[in-house]
This record gives C-alpha cells, sequence and structure tokens, in this order.
C-alpha cells in the first residue's frame, strides 16, 4: 500500500534535541551543531501541496504525489510563507528585496527550511553511518528510479518515520554554503533520482545560487517547538 500526504496536508514529525557533528569534506571542516527540538515534514513537498498552496504546478514532470522539483530557495521560502498564512500562522521570512535571500524570524510558528545540522539530525534518525538501511530499500537514485522522480512514500522511511530522505530530490536547506566563498549559494542535501550509489549519503553537501532550478531538487519544510505554543 502507497504511503503519501493528503494534497493539503503537510505531515510532521516531532524530532528530539541532540547534537551532530558536520563535516565538510572540501576543506577537512567538522563542527558540532546543538538541536532544539523541532518539527519536521514526513515527506518532501509534492506537487499537489505546492499546487494547492501556490496554483502553481512548476515541476519538469507533472505528477501530484510526486516531490516538486524546479523549485528554487527563494521558491521554497515563500512556499513556507504562503503556507503559514493559510493556516492561520506566523510567516517565517522577511524576503529581501534583491530576491536572493531572506530573514528569519526565530519566534515565528510558521513554516520554515530545516537548517542542513537539523535536515542530516533528522535523515541518519539516531544512527552513525551514513544511510539508515540498504540504499534500495528506501531511496530512489539512477540505479532503480527509471529517470525520473517517483510519487513520496513508496520506500522505506527511517527510524523517526520520515520518507525520503535519501533520493528521488535533493531539498534545499536554509544555510548559506560558505559566504565567504560563494556569497548567496546555499545548501542542499539527501541525492535525487539522478545521483549513483555514492551520491545519496546522509554527510554529501552541495549548493546553488538561490534562485537556481533542477529537475532533481526540491524540499521539505520544518517547524520550530517554541517553550509557549500556540493555542
Amino acid at each position: 500500500m502507497e504511503h503519501g500526504p493528503e494534497p493539503t496536508d503537510v505531515q510532521m514529525v516531532q524530532i528530539p534535541a541532540g547534537i551532530i557533528e558536520l563535516r565538510d569534506d572540501r576543506i577537512g571542516r567538522r563542527w558540532s551543531v546543538e538541536i532544539r527540538e523541532f518539527a519536521i515534514g514526513c515527506y518532501p513537498v509534492t506537487q499537489a501541496q505546492y499546487a494547492a498552496v501556490t496554483g502553481q504546478w512548476p515541476s519538469t514532470l507533472t505528477d501530484a504525489n510526486c516531490p516538486v522539483e524546479s523549485v528554487s530557495w527563494i521558491d521554497a521560502i515563500r512556499f513556507c510563507n504562503a503556507l503559514s498564512q493559510a493556516r492561520g500562522l506566523q510567516t517565517s521570512y522577511a524576503v529581501h528585496a534583491d530576491g536572493t535571500g531572506a530573514t528569519l524570524d526565530p519566534q515565528s510558528n510558521g513554516y520554515r527550511l530545516p537548517t542542513e545540522a537539523e535536515w542530516e539530525y533528522a535523515c541518519r534518525a539516531g544512527i552513525s553511518g551514513p544511510r539508515y538501511a540498504e540504499l534500495d530499500q528506501i531511496a530512489w537514485y539512477r540505479e532503480n528510479s527509471g529517470g525520473r522522480t517517483h510519487g513520496v512514500g513508496q520506500k522505506q522511511p527511517n527510524a523517526w518515520g520520515l520518507y525520503d530522505m535519501l533520493g528521488n530530490v535533493w531539498e534545499w536547506c536554509a544555510d548559506q554554503y560558505d559566504p565567504e566563498v560563494y556569497g548567496s549559494y546555499r545548501v542542499f542535501r539527501g541525492g535525487g533520482w539522478a545521483d549513483p550509489e555514492r551520491g545519496c549519503l546522509a554527510t554529501n553537501r552541495r549548493r546553488s545560487h538561490p534562485t537556481f532550478t533542477i529537475d532533481d531538487l526540491g524540499f521539505r519544510v520544518a517547524r520550530s517547538i517554541h517553550p509557549v505554543q500556540e493555542p
């Protein structure tokens, strides 16, 4: 039986607090990040969800239950704000006038992109290795995708109930990659349908301009969990 959300429903999983060590093999850097409790989408945002909120179907391959792709970082930020407004929540971002950046309101109860530390922490779901199970069981990638995205939730989830964290589409994260070297470029994680096995690892980091779009890059949403929740 295929799993998947209803078009207007964003199913979320609450992730416990913890600590994760990140690494950037390009420059040989390692650093630890303390993770506060947060919530993250069970699935990447689907094309049906994106259309329900924005009225747009930007993906190269149109299929309601497949992850939305061909969306930029800025598109993802604007979706988060629009979804927050639709749900009566505070918007998380003030988009900059130049269309390449946004300022996060840390007190917002609305939807946002996960940080890359949150993303990797959620992807690993308590394991130390780069994958949470055998790749064919959990991911659509070059060897089994048939050259396209697939409906979310068809592969096995990780231990925290998150689907498609590896493969299917890469996922935009909130962070700038390396501002001193790459300026406004943002991080994306997870590997996609076109990647070989070595491309689908919890540790892989890629980056591009916040207006960049491609047919194997989408996103999933997150929300902060504050000490005082909205009614």
